[in-house]
């Protein structure tokens, strides 16, 4: 992988002005649609963030914005962002703080949330290549292998046609996949779980994920029905910050309950664990915080000794799972890949970062165009 020209992967001593935050929004085609007890997904509307540098080093990032007009919205707040960071230290922590007092009447939860944590994800990536390092190392991590499960496709399908697919994600090359539930008949669910489980071998590993699908009396019926199917976790089966509910169910079941992937910075993480919502942790980069966020977070699963995955963002989650001491799996999906120079590769079920400064994010430039909505 190379860096374009103007960008070192040489150590650069000086600290970085910011010169602009660009924002791009694509819309790329899924490979395989997602079915969810929320929607169907049948495209990835991606915000592509440009945090370019004075010093001539641009730090990249992407959101996964679910609708393509959250997209819009948020390339809004990025050329608000960027009206006001110009000419700033590129600081995470002092980037954090100069936007979070500019959003202070308008709140920093949701999308500008989001944005945030991109610009935050972009700035950390600038600092590494400045720094000639890949941003695991930077953290203080070695360019060690998580473990992946394949989370493409699997959802609210038949289950003849859920085992097939199930197939299909375990060859190519990993030794762990995820299927969504949240049909509207119980009976429907565990049949398709029952499929999938019997069509892929004994030692691969078999997640289940409800997407908030369920009301506390429903996910205390269908999740003690599911408990001796052979699920590895069963996630998010209530409504996300409903902590009652979820560790009433952590506690009475013996398949570990998975939360975390709508933790709204560590704050949250923080409250969960405490109330023992769920026996593993999920955060999502957007989510979080960014790379700021993840370590926040990460520190407080391991005072907890608490088992922390990823969610989405395979191509940074590697590095940050690298430096996670209680890294559990990594989530992987393509959805990014179309529009990246190198996305991510497993080999034997795991990805390991690259060995290249920053994160390795590198747009395709033609397929940025041909996706292009904003």
């Amino acid at each position: 992988m190379s860096r374009p020209a103007g960008e070192p992967g040489s150590a650069v001593s000086e600290p970085l002005t910011v010169r602009s935050v660009d924002a791009t929004l694509v819309a790329v085609p899924m490979r395989r649609p997602l079915g969810t007890s929320v929607m169907r997904v049948t495209e990835a509307p991606l915000l592509l963030i440009d945090l370019r540098t004075e010093e001539g080093i641009t730090g990249r990032a992407y959101l996964f914005c679910y609708l393509e007009s959250a997209g819009h919205a948020a390339i809004a707040l990025t050329r608000d962002a960027s009206a006001s960071l110009a000419g700033t230290v590129a600081s995470p922590a002092g980037i954090r703080r100069v936007l979070q007092q500019r959003s202070t009447l308008l709140g920093t939860r949701g999308l500008v949330s989001s944005v945030l944590a991109g610009i935050d994800v972009a700035c950390w990536d600038a600092l590494a290549i400045a720094s000639g390092l890949p941003l695991a190392r930077m953290l203080g991590a070695t360019l060690r292998p998580t473990a992946a499960y394949n989370s493409n496709g699997l959802g609210l399908s038949e289950p003849q046609a859920a085992a097939d697919e199930a197939l299909e994600l375990v060859a190519e090359g990993f030794r762990a996949v995820k299927m969504r539930l949240g049909r509207p008949s119980p009976d429907d669910d565990l049949a398709a779980v029952r499929a999938v489980r019997a069509a892929i071998a004994p030692d691969v590993a078999l997640m289940a994920d409800y997407n908030q699908a369920l009301s506390p009396r429903a996910a205390r019926e269908r999740c003690r029905r599911l408990d001796d199917e052979g699920l590895y976790w069963i996630e998010e089966p209530v409504r996300h910050d409903d902590y009652a509910t979820s560790a009433e169910l952590a506690a009475t079941l013996s398949t570990p309950v998975q939360i975390g992937e709508n933790f709204a910075g560590p704050r949250a993480m923080s409250v969960a664990l405490e109330q023992r919502a769920s026996d593993l942790v999920m955060p999502d980069l957007e989510r979080i915080g960014g790379v700021s966020g993840w370590t926040g977070a990460a520190a407080l699963a391991d005072v907890a000794g608490v088992e922390m995955s990823s969610h989405l963002y395979p191509e940074v989650s590697a590095h940050l799972l690298a430096a996670t001491p209680t890294a559990h799996w990594i989530e992987y999906v393509d959805w990014a890949a179309p529009v990246l120079q190198e996305p991510p590769a497993v080999v034997d079920g795991y990805v390991t970062p690259p060995d290249v400064p920053g994160t390795g994010l590198l747009w395709d430039a033609d397929a940025v165009a041909r996706f292009r909505r904003g």
